[in-house]
């Protein structure tokens, strides 16, 4: 069985056991709300429809609890003036169950809810991950006991760092001795490379080679044979 009834300047078609938001009504959650401005009642093939309402038809329903509408903007504009008004507007509505419909002596109600199912149970802790030291006795495949455990009481290897290295001090003093000693520089020393140095600018000075005169011609003029 089912029914149109009308609240709030709205129509809702409804079943025993639905569930519908309308505009909002008077009552508190869990509070009983009977509708009797029935329009239409049918059952099966037999249809009622009223003129306007079905007269002994009821409809009567469990308030849920409250809600809120789509957010509705309204905006006003004046032009020339400079007027803008902005406002925003939910609409108060209520969640409703219906839990029976009685219309010509004949009543269906719906069946009662199912029970909440009891909540989940805890989720035991989580164990603590097993150590280093655990995971690094405990043999590995292709691996031996006793190998696992070296590995594991090896000190790890230290990361190269991207300094440059200091330069290394001479190991010892016979190093230091065997390096070559730089020669002082004497009086006798500085006459001799003197010398030396005159006598191959004097010898550059000898092989380098006379610059070539240029061959200049008379002119074959009356004037240069006066000449």
């Amino acid at each position: 069985m089912y029914a149109v009834l009308m609240t709030g300047g709205k129509q809702y078609r409804v079943e025993a056991g639905s569930t519908l938001v309308v505009e909002k009504v008077g009552g508190e959650p869990g509070s009983s709300v009977t509708f009797d401005r029935i329009l239409l009642v049918g059952d099966g093939d037999a249809v009622t429809v009223g003129s306007p309402t079905v007269a002994g038809a009821s409809v009567s329903a469990t308030v849920l609890g409250e809600a809120l509408g789509p957010k509705i903007v309204v905006f006003k504009f004046k032009q020339k003036v400079k007027y803008r008004r902005r406002t925003g507007h939910r609409q108060h509505l209520t969640r409703l169950r219906i839990d029976s419909i009685s219309s010509d002596g004949k009543t269906v109600k719906a069946q009662p809810p199912e029970p909440a199912a009891p909540k989940a149970a805890a989720t035991p802790a989580r164990t603590p991950r097993r150590s280093v030291k655990a995971q690094a006795a405990k043999p590995t495949r292709g691996r031996s006991a006793t190998e696992t455990a070296a590995a594991a009481s090896a000190e790890p290897e230290p990361k190269p760092s991207r300094r440059r290295a200091a330069p290394e001090a001479p190991e010892s003093t016979e190093q230091a001795s065997a390096a070559p000693k730089r020669a002082r520089r004497t009086k006798a020393s500085s006459e001799t490379e003197a010398t030396e140095a005159s006598k191959k600018a004097s010898s550059a000075q000898e092989t380098k080679p006379k610059p070539r005169t240029r061959r200049t011609t008379k002119p074959n003029t009356e004037s240069a044979k006066e000449e």
